[in-house]
C-alpha cells in the first residue's frame, strides 16, 4: 500500500473534523506541529512522527485530480479540498493509520479517499516497537532517509507529483548542499514539474527494480548505495552498466511540443508577469492557462496580478510556480522569475501534448514569435517537438531527444550581441526578420518538425 493517503472532500475540513481524524491511533498517540502550524503530525508516544497531514487545499482548476490521480480523481469535477497525509516509512502501522485518518474525514464531509480500498475508519493500534526503530535524522516529513550528501524521498506511487511536501525536501536540501535522490517502484511517472525541478546531478530519480536492483530513471544506469547516496555501478573501465528495464520500452503514443523562453523587462510598477505565458498558452492552446500555484496540485485560477504579487513579495528572491492548461488540451509549464541587473527575467519552459492523430500547430510559431518580441520582452525562443507521452508525464524509460524547429532571438537581445554571422554568410540558416526593418527580432528555421519526428 502506498504511504501518501489523499482525501478529496467537497467542504472543508474543519479543526474539529481534523482531530477526529487523528485520533485514527487512538488515545495513546500524540499530535504535533511544524512550520507555524501548517504540517500537523501524530506521534509515536516518544515523540516521533508517524503521519504527517498537510493543511487542506482548495483545488479550483478543472482536470488537475484527474491529471495527478488518473480515473479514481477524475470524478471531482467541481473545486475539491485536497488534504494529503504522508505515513513514515519505518514504521509498519504508520500507512494503516494514514488511511484511518483520511476515511474519517470523508465519513464526515463526504468525497473519496486516495488510492481505492485506503480508507478505513478502525483505530489503529501501535503495535511496533519504536524504540528499536532508528530516531529519524529530519522532521521533513516529505525526506525517509537522511545522510550527510543525501536527502532520499520514497514515494510509492504512480505518479509523482511536485508536491509541496517534495519542494520543500528540494528547497531545504540545496540550502544544505544535499542531493534529493527520489525512489520509486517500476511503472512509476513523474511530472513534468518534478523532472524539471529534480534536473542536475547528484539529484536523481531512483527506480528499484525486482531484477537490476536499482536503476536511474532518467538515464538507465544501474545503481547501488554507497556512502550514504545512489551512485553507478561501474565495471573495471568505469563506464555504468544499463539496466535491461529502462531499455524495454514501448513506443510513445503521441507528441509533444516543447518551447523554451525567456523574457526581460524593465523593473517598474507597472510590470505585469506572466503575460508571455499567458500569449504562447492562447496562441497555441486557443486560452490562457487554466490555473497555477508554486506546487502540485495547481490550485488555483490564472491571474497575473497573483502571480505579479507574490514575485513582488519574494523579490529579490526567485520565484518558481507551475501552471496547467485545460483538461481537453495537456500543457503544463513551468516559470521562474528572477530579478537581475538587467530587470526582470522569465524563464519560461512549456510543453504542450498531441495524440498520434493530432497536429502541434508550428505553422503559429513565427507569428507567436513577432508576438512576444513587440510586446513582451522576449530574449530568446527555442521551439521543438519529440515523439512522447500525450499526457506530458515521464516515464523510466528513454525519451527521443527533442528535434529542434525554430530558434528566436529579440530584437533587443539581437541588438545588444550585434549581427550573427548567420545573416551574413551561406552558411547555416538565414534568419527571417520580425518586426521593423532597422530592429528586427531573428528568427530561425532550423527543420521541419513535421509529422514524422525522429525516433518515432
Amino acid at each position: 500500500m502506498t504511504k501518501d493517503v489523499i482525501a478529496l472532500t467537497p467542504k472543508m475540513p474543519d479543526l474539529p473534523t481534523l482531530l477526529a481524524g487523528l485520533y485514527a491511533g487512538g488515545p495513546d498517540l500524540g499530535v504535533n506541529t511544524l512550520a507555524d502550524g501548517a504540517v500537523v503530525q501524530l506521534c509515536a508516544p516518544d515523540g516521533r512522527p508517524l503521519v504527517s497531514v498537510e493543511t487542506p487545499v482548495l483545488v479550483q482548476v478543472p482536470g488537475e485530480t484527474a491529471r495527478l490521480l488518473g480515473s479514481e480523481g477524475a470524478a471531482h469535477q467541481g473545486p475539491v479540498w485536497w488534504t494529503e497525509a504522508r505515513a513514515s516509512t519505518a514504521v509498519a502501522e504508520a500507512g494503516r493509520l494514514a488511511g484511518s485518518f483520511a476515511g474519517r474525514l470523508v465519513t464526515v464531509l463526504g468525497g473519496t479517499v486516495w488510492p481505492p480500498g485506503a480508507a478505513t475508519t478502525d483505530v489503529v493500534p501501535l503495535t511496533t516497537d519504536v524504540s528499536a526503530v532508528p530516531v529519524p535524522a529530519t522532521t521533513a516529513p516529505a525526506v525517509d532517509v537522511l545522510t550527510p550528501s543525501t536527502a532520499v524521498v520514497i514515494q510509492d506511487r504512480p505518479l509523482v507529483a511536485m508536491t509541496s511536501w517534495l519542494s520543500d525536501a528540494l528547497r531545504a536540501a540545496a540550502e544544505d548542499e544535499r542531493a534529493v535522490q527520489i525512489v520509486t517502484p517500476p511503472g512509476s511517472r513523474l511530472t513534468l514539474a518534478t523532472r524539471t525541478a529534480l534536473r542536475g546531478l547528484p539529484n536523481r530519480w531512483v527506480v528499484q527494480d525486482p531484477e537490476d536492483g536499482y536503476y536511474d530513471g532518467l538515464s538507465g544506469a544501474v545503481l547501488h548505495w554507497k556512502g550514504g547516496t545512489f551512485t553507478p555501478v561501474r565495471d573495471v573501465h568505469g563506464a555504468a552498466r544499463l539496466a535491461g528495464a529502462f531499455r524495454a520500452r514501448a513506443d510513445a503514443p503521441g507528441r509533444q511540443l516543447l518551447l523554451t523562453l525567456r523574457t526581460r523587462h524593465p523593473a517598474d510598477a507597472d510590470l505585469e508577469l506572466g503575460r508571455a505565458l499567458e500569449t504562447v498558452c492562447t496562441r497555441l492552446a486557443g486560452g490562457p492557462p487554466a490555473g497555477w500555484s508554486t506546487a502540485e496540485p495547481v490550485n488555483l485560477p490564472w491571474s497575473t496580478r497573483q502571480v505579479t504579487d507574490l514575485a513582488r513579495s519574494r523579490a529579490p528572491r526567485p520565484t518558481w510556480l507551475i501552471a496547467v492548461g485545460r483538461p481537453d488540451r495537456p500543457l503544463i509549464a513551468t516559470v521562474r522569475v528572477l530579478r537581475t541587473p538587467a530587470g526582470v527575467e522569465e524563464d519560461i519552459a512549456l510543453a504542450l501534448g498531441y495524440g498520434d492523430d493530432e497536429s502541434p500547430p508550428l505553422d503559429a510559431v513565427e507569428d507567436l514569435a513577432a508576438e512576444l518580441d513587440a510586446g513582451h520582452g522576449l530574449v530568446t525562443l527555442l521551439t521543438a517537438v519529440r515523439a512522447g507521452r500525450r499526457d506530458l508525464t515521464v516515464p523510466a524509460h528513454p525519451e527521443p531527444v527533442p528535434t529542434p524547429v525554430t530558434f528566436t532571438v529579440g530584437h533587443a537581445e539581437a541588438g545588444r550581441t550585434g549581427r550573427p554571422r548567420a545573416t551574413e554568410t551561406a552558411r547555416g540558416p538565414a534568419p527571417v526578420r520580425l518586426g521593423p526593418g532597422h530592429r528586427p527580432a531573428l528568427h530561425y528555421r532550423l527543420g521541419e518538425g513535421g509529422a514524422q519526428v525522429p525516433g518515432r
